[in-house]
């Protein structure tokens, strides 16, 4: 008698499972394999714009979005060597994405943004790559007067955004 419930409890999960498996659309992708998402996120590109009320900084990822730290310093510096960063401003925020590479397995670069830029934005005035360094990617971001800002992560494809507000109106 065991033996006939131990053989329907199988049937029953084997029926479950079909069905379960049935239901998945035809349509849904497979899951991606460890070649296309890389296992530490890439950092491949830096972007900005002026808008009507603000400026924008993207940072371009490939792979998961890391976790993000921005924070005001009183003068930038390039990781790894320290030396002082040569960017015109009086403010600065310094911004950090680890764990995160601006290079591939085999060291080369993927990386193809600007390394350092003077920006002619309302408030934006430059912006750096100061380091790829043991599983760190830092930027800095120059600026005149004291940055309002925020940030948030956009998904498909995966970025880091910083918006600074600027008064309305403001030419760009």
């Amino acid at each position: 008698m065991f033996h006939r419930q131990g053989l329907a409890a199988a049937a029953a999960g084997i029926l479950l499972a079909a069905g379960i498996g049935a239901t998945i659309p035809a349509t849904a992708s497979a899951p991606q394999s460890p070649a296309t998402v890389p296992s530490t996120a890439l950092v491949v590109n830096a972007r900005w714009g002026g808008h009507g009320s603000f400026d924008r900084l993207v940072i371009d990822v490939k792979g998961k979005m890391p976790p993000v730290t921005v924070k005001p310093v009183k003068v930038l510096r390039y990781d790894g060597s320290g030396n002082k960063v040569p960017l015109a401003g009086k403010y600065f925020l310094e911004i950090k994405l680890s764990p995160a590479a601006a290079h591939n397995d085999a060291g080369q670069s993927v990386y193809k943004g600007p390394r350092l830029l003077k920006i002619h934005l309302p408030v934006l005035k430059g912006l750096a790559f100061t380091g790829d360094f043991e599983g760190v990617v830092t930027f800095g971001t120059a600026f005149q007067a004291k940055p309002v800002y925020k940030t948030f992560t956009l998904h498909s494809p995966e970025r880091f955004v910083l918006d600074v507000r600027h008064p309305h109106g403001c030419p760009v």
